[in-house]
């Protein structure tokens, strides 16, 4: 393949002749000064590595190769910046490109450029971590004799994409200088793999170790208080976010938004969302779905209407949140109607979670036989959260037979979640139908599913505290378990004697 040729320049008419160069002056004349620049021929390595660049950034990385090999048999030697373009176009298009990548790697261990180059070194070892080949970027990474941070973030976050936390984090150990990118691709890792708390300990000791938290870190800790509905950790982030420059940054309010909702302090959000000097669709859609969600239908489909009048077009998320208001406040008619509006209105194809929204819908509405209707009608298998819908309306309405013609689906989409069909038990057992909750047990046991342990919490000093029936590991079991017994002793003096009343009525 050879490179596009450039334009010829067509010959000058009398109509378009170019300028004439201005009259020598006579001092000028006197000194022969010249007016024209001496022309200097580009590097012909530059325009072949400008060309391949050209096509890898475009996505067209086959060209790319084929450019690169119409230079070299041209006779132009690539340089370190040539390969440093070919392997991120080889790691950003991951597909069908590993054998390339292993070729340019080779190529370029035997130029040296490998040992000797950093630049090129760190792309060797990012392609391998985005081909999802992290022992290869490990070797390359541990034979480098210079690395620079970028290597050290490359290899981390090579890790930490892998969910290996524990290879992480001793890298992150080894690190001799971490900067703001080390700390919140670690933070982002632990909020990935769901360990909060980790993240949040890390986002602690980020500022004590004197570096400064850039915005995307701060994200990074306002989702992990979102998820463990720290509000008194997320109040001390909000003012330190009040006190840097990217106080009004659009992600930044959002997550804020986002975190404040999930926290059940919608007010909080919902001022935070007034004074925005710039919204975006995620800012309206994460407000409906915050009152949606917090039971304030009525305001969020209000804020669903004022995003249309001040000009942003609604998507699926947004619909989801006007559905969703419509299930809580109980508006069949109108969650119906937005479902509608979505489809034939604004040509959205509807996702699993906007049949799930309807499946709520009716459950809430005790309208239970249109909602299994609409479920063996959808145009797709539903998943956990559709039939959990459904079957927490059934055990509300104490309908069994209508769980057993839904247990048929449950054991279809996630053979391995525990939570429908402990569930699907326990409205067996609100029956006292046992031989219904021991089949249901009994499968369990042979597809090896075992009841996930509930749990519960409290924020104490912005700390949280996690709790399991039975637990003893807390520090400070011995003290807790000793006002338990406190507790339950005066629950007994105020309340035993018309239990046993009850009871001796009962046996007699």
């Amino acid at each position: 393949m050879s490179l596009p040729a450039f334009p010829t320049v067509a010959a000058p008419t009398k109509l378009h002749q170019p300028p004439l160069p201005p009259e020598p002056t006579p001092a000028a004349a006197r000194h022969s000064l010249s007016f024209v620049k001496p022309s200097r021929s580009p590097d012909p390595t530059v325009l072949w590595t400008c060309s391949i660049a050209r096509c890898a950034r475009n996505g067209r990385l086959a060209e790319a190769v084929g450019v690169f090999s119409e230079m070299m048999r041209s006779g132009v030697e690539p340089n370190h910046v040539t390969i440093v373009t070919l392997l991120s176009g080889c790691a950003g298009f991951p597909s069908g490109s590993e054998s390339l990548g292993a070729s340019l790697h080779g190529y370029a261990w035997k130029l040296g450029l490998v040992a000797e180059n950093v630049m090129v070194a760190t792309a060797v070892l990012n392609m391998y971590a985005k081909l999802d080949r992290v022992e290869l970027a490990r070797m390359v990474f541990d034979g480098m004799g210079v690395r620079n941070s970028v290597t050290w973030n490359t290899m981390i976050d090579g890790y930490v994409k892998k969910g290996r936390m524990p290879e992480a984090l001793d890298l992150f150990d080894e690190m001799p200088h971490r900067d703001a990118v080390t700390w919140t691709v670690l933070i982002n890792g632990f909020i990935k793999t769901g360990h909060f708390d980790k993240a949040l300990e890390l986002f602690r000791e980020m500022q004590l170790s004197g570096v400064r938290p850039d915005f995307v870190t701060v994200i990074g800790a306002i989702s992990a208080c979102a998820n463990l509905a720290t509000l008194g950790l997320g109040l001390w982030i909000h003012r330190f976010v009040m006190k840097q420059d990217f106080k009004d940054n659009v992600r930044v309010c959002n997550s804020l938004m986002d975190m404040y909702s999930r926290c059940g302090c919608i007010q909080y959000a919902h001022l935070i969302f007034e004074k925005m000097p710039k919204r975006t669709l995620v800012s309206w859609n994460t407000i409906i779905a915050g009152f949606a969600a917090n039971g304030h239908a009525e305001m969020a489909l209000e804020l669903f209407n004022r995003m249309q009048v001040e000009g942003f077009k609604p998507d699926g998320v947004s619909f989801t949140g006007a559905i969703t208001a419509c299930s809580h406040a109980g508006l069949v008619d109108e969650g119906l109607r937005y479902f509608h509006i979505m489809k034939n209105v604004h040509r959205i194809e509807p996702r699993i979670e906007h049949y799930g929204c309807l499946v709520d819908l009716y459950s809430r509405a005790g309208r239970l036989e249109d909602a299994l209707n609409f479920i063996e009608n959808m145009p797709m298998k539903p998943n956990d959260v559709v039939l959990g819908s459904l079957l927490g309306a059934c055990r509300t309405h104490e309908d069994v037979k209508l769980a057993e013609r839904l247990a048929k689906y449950v054991v279809d989409p996630d053979p391995d979640s525990d939570t429908n069909y402990v569930l699907l038990a326990n409205i067996y057992a609100a029956d006292r139908s046992w031989d219904g909750a021991n089949k249901i047990r009994r499968k369990m046991k042979t597809l090896g599913i075992q009841k996930t342990p509930g749990f519960s919490s409290i924020e104490i000093g912005c700390n949280n505290h996690e709790f399991v029936a039975g637990d003893k590991s807390h520090p400070e079991a011995e003290c807790i378990y000793k006002v338990l017994d406190l507790l339950s002793s005066e629950m007994k003096v105020w309340y035993a004697p018309p239990i046993i009343a009850n009871e001796l009525h009962e046996n007699d």
